[in-house]
């Protein structure tokens, strides 16, 4: 496996894993109904992988045999009370190859690409509920800091809880 940053044309593979992991991660959490009608080609057109500005994200993908497995996606804390830190704003894995460590994979390299930046404490934000993903996220340090709100996510009013972690040098 390999990682590079998103390119432009990588946009509809992107949104492909993105909407697959949104319906295997999110059953249960989210209306079913609304995930049923996720369509990648929607997704897509939302993506901006060729800005320049620093302060906008940036999205890592995870690659095999030319096909794109996850994708993470970073930047400057977004929240007034986080200010000062990174975000990890996106973390997505292709659901057939979950398990495979390419989440964390991700994970490492987005903490390693924020640190770079000269930020030294990250947050993110789960969908309540989630709990393969706050597994996950506590497994590689992050603890939650009893944040919690609605979010809107891709137009979709979601609960979300905070958690946050001490970057470290790469």
């Amino acid at each position: 496996m390999n990682m590079r940053p998103a390119a432009p044309d990588d946009a509809m593979a992107v949104a492909r894993v993105h909407v697959r992991a949104w319906q295997a991660a999110y059953r249960g959490v989210l209306a079913g109904a609304y995930l049923d009608g996720l369509r990648p080609q929607e997704w897509a057109r939302r993506y901006e992988f060729a800005g320049l500005d620093p302060a906008q994200p940036r999205t890592l993908v995870a690659i095999e045999a030319d096909t794109i497995l996850g994708f993470a996606t970073y930047s400057l804390a977004r929240d007034e009370e986080a200010r000062g830190c990174g975000e990890l704003c996106a973390l997505y894995v292709e659901p057939d190859c979950w398990g495979r460590g390419i989440g964390r994979a991700l994970v490492s390299a987005a903490r390693d690409e924020l640190y770079r930046l000269g930020l030294r404490r990250a947050v993110l934000w789960v969908v309540a509920g989630n709990v393969r993903a706050e597994r996950f996220y506590r497994g590689d340090g992050w603890m939650c800091d009893g944040m919690q709100r609605v979010r809107q996510i891709w137009n979709v009013g979601v609960d979300t809880v905070r958690y946050g972690r001490t970057l470290e040098s790469p």
